[in-house]
């Protein structure tokens, strides 16, 4: 039986608060900014932020004006107002499940994927939804955790996998198979934090 549902990921993260920023911002602030330049959105863009956490991408885009942000953990979207408010970035921020998202299809320009494929329960539910909501022509920025296109786990990888999955995510998600369920198109893929292991992906919605 998998702990990974959207009650447990609700429920660990509201548990996480008090250090998550610590971990999330420290390690990967690089990653953050990189992954956000190489999305190359316009000013005036509509942008989805889904998995937002605490909102340790929103530094980021202080030059962006029309931002709507979501997570399925209450308290994340409490942290990421307050830093919307501090920061003077406009934003919209709901909770919600990045699944079944109740935005109308074609609503965003860009679609910002922070460390959200790896840990959400469907991947391929998220990626679809991310895919509805985007306008033809639009961009998909992920930053994760995957496995190599083509590769299987070893039997120890899997071991550790039943551990991981359960306390902060999915080490064995391929981005390829993933994305695979959808007509995106891969633009970019390059390595990042951890010798590759986690990767910055952009993807594009044909016109």
């Amino acid at each position: 039986m998998s702990f990974n549902t959207n009650t447990w990921n609700r429920l660990r993260y509201t548990l996480y608060l008090p250090i998550y920023d610590l971990v999330a911002d420290r390690i990967f602030r690089r990653y953050r900014k990189r992954s956000i330049e190489l999305l190359q959105a316009k000013p005036d863009d509509t942008i989805l932020i889904v998995g937002a956490g605490t909102g340790l991408d929103l530094p980021y885009l202080q030059s962006y004006t029309r931002i709507t942000a979501n997570d399925i953990t209450p308290g994340m979207i409490t942290k990421l107002k307050s830093r919307a408010e501090k920061l003077g970035v406009p934003f919209e921020a709901h909770v919600m499940n990045g699944q079944q998202m109740t935005y109308a299809d074609y609503s965003f320009d860009a679609v910002i994927l922070h460390l959200i494929i790896a840990v959400i329960p469907d991947p391929v539910a998220c990626i679809r939804e991310v895919e509805r909501v985007l306008k033809p022509g639009g961009t998909v920025i992920v930053f994760d955790k995957f496995l190599p296109d083509g590769q299987q786990p070893s039997l120890l990888r899997r071991l550790f996998n039943q551990v991981a999955s359960t306390l902060f995510s999915d080490v064995n998600r391929s981005i390829g198979t993933i994305v695979g369920h959808t007509s995106l198109q891969v633009e970019l893929n390059e390595p990042a934090a951890f010798g590759g292991t986690f990767r910055i992906v952009r993807l594009r919605k044909v016109a």
